[in-house]
């Protein structure tokens, strides 16, 4: 019966129905399935952080991987160079009033006394010497700045800055040739590391017995007065305005405004009284204490004591200023032991 069906002329007509049948019932399906979830859970143009990152697609829905906002990252195109990056040059700082070598040698990271020996030709190693508008050399490493001179060898110059050859020849900023290591006179050479000695501007430290007038500021004192050994602080404030204790200053400044009270920091005789220029200290006091101890005020506005006058610790000796080689109002303190120099901080309370 197969074969008379098939071999009828029904059976093409037939067929060709079946199939078109269920072609027309897999596209209908194929369209319920795709249009209801699109429908329900299409992607946001612009999603929000809710809908497109704490929560995962349903199920079925068609996810467009090369945009789905969970995997979207920005593109930076600045690349992130460190701050702190190594500098080789030597720059120029100008300064402006308020400035201090302690302060500027802070800002840049190197030591005060590599900062002066940077500047001589302008500062001469004088801390006090600047003045606003002068350009300064800031080196970029600890060290010398030294400039080349006829006859120069590195092995000697090395030598007599207390550095190495091997260090001077291998600082990038030198930029030395190393098949041939050698600099022409007048070069400007960074000694990583060097040190040199320094011209002290000091007011010669008097003694209660030593030669002098009260007419010169000196001292022809016997008798008087003689210190506890116990300090007290020659200013009210107690933080530093200007230059600290290093060894191209051999005293702190302390915070003082133009008139501010000064205080003897022990008992003692006073053994100079004197105004003027002095070393570029200004109006000075300087104080023996009788106990191999003396103590010195300097950059004064006006002065209170007269020499061989004795005072008490904590006594009004003079008011604060800006006189001498000095670069804004402030007290300049010295403590001496025996000639020598000490560190102020080591003494006050």
């Amino acid at each position: 019966m197969i074969a008379n069906f098939t071999s009828s002329k029904w059976f093409t007509p037939f067929s060709w129905g079946v199939t078109a049948l269920v072609v027309l019932a897999l596209l209908a399906y194929a369209f319920y399935e795709l249009q209801t979830p699109t429908s329900a859970a299409a992607l946001p143009s612009a999603p929000t952080p809710d809908s497109s990152l704490s929560r995962p697609a349903e199920p079925g829905a068609i996810v467009d991987v090369l945009f789905h906002p969970s995997i979207r990252r920005s593109v930076t195109l600045k690349t992130n160079i460190p701050d702190e990056r190594p500098r080789y040059e030597v720059i120029t700082h100008t300064v402006v009033r308020g400035d201090s070598v302690f302060a500027i040698s802070s800002a840049y990271n190197i030591t005060p006394e590599s900062l002066l020996w940077a500047n001589y030709d302008v500062l001469q190693d004088d801390p006090h010497g600047l003045r606003p508008g002068m350009k300064l050399n800031i080196p970029p490493t600890d060290g010398v700045y030294y400039q080349w001179e006829e006859g120069d060898t590195i092995e000697a110059v090395a030598t007599e800055y207390k550095t190495s050859a091997e260090d001077i020849i291998s600082w990038p900023g030198n930029k030395v040739d190393l098949t041939n290591p050698q600099f022409a006179a007048g070069d400007y050479v960074m000694l990583p590391g060097g040190e040199r000695e320094f011209r002290q501007w000091i007011v010669p430290t008097t003694a209660r017995g030593s030669s002098g007038t009260a007419s010169t500021g000196g001292s022809a004192c016997s008798g008087g007065a003689v210190g506890s050994g116990g300090f007290v602080w020659p200013t009210a404030n107690r933080y530093i305005s200007g230059n600290d204790y290093y060894p191209g200053h051999l005293a702190i400044d302390l915070a003082a405004g133009e008139g501010a009270a000064v205080f003897a920091a022990d008992g003692g005789v006073v053994t100079m009284a004197q105004g003027g220029w002095n070393y570029g200290y200004g109006n000075v006091v300087q104080i023996d204490h009788g106990n191999g101890y003396a103590t010195l005020y300097a950059h004064l506005s006006q002065i209170n004591v007269g020499v061989c006058q004795s005072v008490g610790a904590g006594q009004l000796i003079a008011l604060s200023g800006n006189t001498g080689n000095s670069f804004g109002a402030h007290l300049h303190f010295e403590v001496r032991l025996n000639g020598g120099f000490v560190n102020p901080w080591y003494v006050l309370p």
